[in-house]
């Protein structure tokens, strides 16, 4: 199935920042939360003095977990404007280092080695051209600085038609990668890598969390959309179905620009 990248794009900003992404995943929109946003933020050994760019912020919750636990200042790139203006007045309220900016994981809005760190959670499986979001990553990044990334994985030969759909790579599945291949993407850009993990677990805990949050959708109908919570069902029991078999996964790769 070939879809558009301008269409995937537009689809995965307007969904991500949609009161039903928010109900189903909380403010955050990824496997293993805050405590895996924790584990990254560790990774990459920043504190005072230091920039660090979350790629696909979101609701800039990683963003401001990232300031206020490492004490460095953040930037927070997403194309979706509705979710860039929430995230500043999240970061307004509390007061933290942080801002948010309007821009492209493929054509990121920094200047070259600019920035101590890359935070990028959960997104490249969403980003049409991967390799050239690597590139950028690499680009802004300074010597010596590493990116930090967990994502989706997949063997993408083996799951099911329910699983390559535009609604199934909105939701981080269709086009994800096997864990190898996200750390070539990074090797290739010119970084070089340090620590490849898979963490599936924390994945089969979101998904979970996910079918139960359906169930009550549909006692209560708080998701009004015709078809959302049939749809989003069927999608969770593919998924749990290709983590059984192990082609469906998650995993955290860390890289450091040499």
């Amino acid at each position: 199935m070939t879809i558009a990248a301008a269409e995937i794009k537009s689809c995965c900003a307007s969904a991500y920042a949609s009161p039903a992404a928010r109900f189903l995943l909380g403010d955050r929109l990824h496997p293993g939360g805050a405590a895996l946003t924790s584990v990254l933020a560790e990774a990459l050994a920043v504190g005072p003095g230091k920039l660090v760019v979350d790629v696909a912020s979101g609701s800039g919750a990683s963003a401001l977990q990232l300031a206020r636990e490492t004490g460095c200042d953040v930037i927070g790139v997403d194309l979706s404007p509705e979710s860039v203006e929430a995230a500043t007045l999240a970061a307004a309220d509390q007061g933290v280092r942080v801002r948010f900016v309007v821009g492209d994981a493929e054509a990121l809005p920094l200047a070259d080695a600019s920035v101590d760190g890359v935070l990028c959670e959960c997104a490249l499986c969403i980003f049409p051209d991967k390799a050239a979001a690597a590139r950028e990553i690499a680009r802004v990044l300074r010597s010596g600085a590493r990116v930090a990334l967990s994502d989706m994985t997949a063997e993408r030969e083996r799951l099911p038609a329910e699983l390559t759909s535009l609604a199934a790579w909105v939701a981080c599945v269709a086009d994800a990668r096997p864990l190898p291949e996200i750390a070539n993407l990074l090797s290739d850009a010119g970084l070089h890598v340090e620590r490849v993990e898979a963490q599936d677990e924390m994945l089969a805990a979101l998904l979970d969390r996910v079918a139960a949050r359906l169930s009550v959708a549909r006692m209560t109908g708080s998701m009004s959309v015709a078809g959302a919570v049939d749809q989003g069902e069927q999608l969770v029991v593919a998924a749990r179905a290709a983590l059984d078999d192990g082609a469906l996964g998650y995993g955290i790769v860390v890289a450091r620009k040499p």
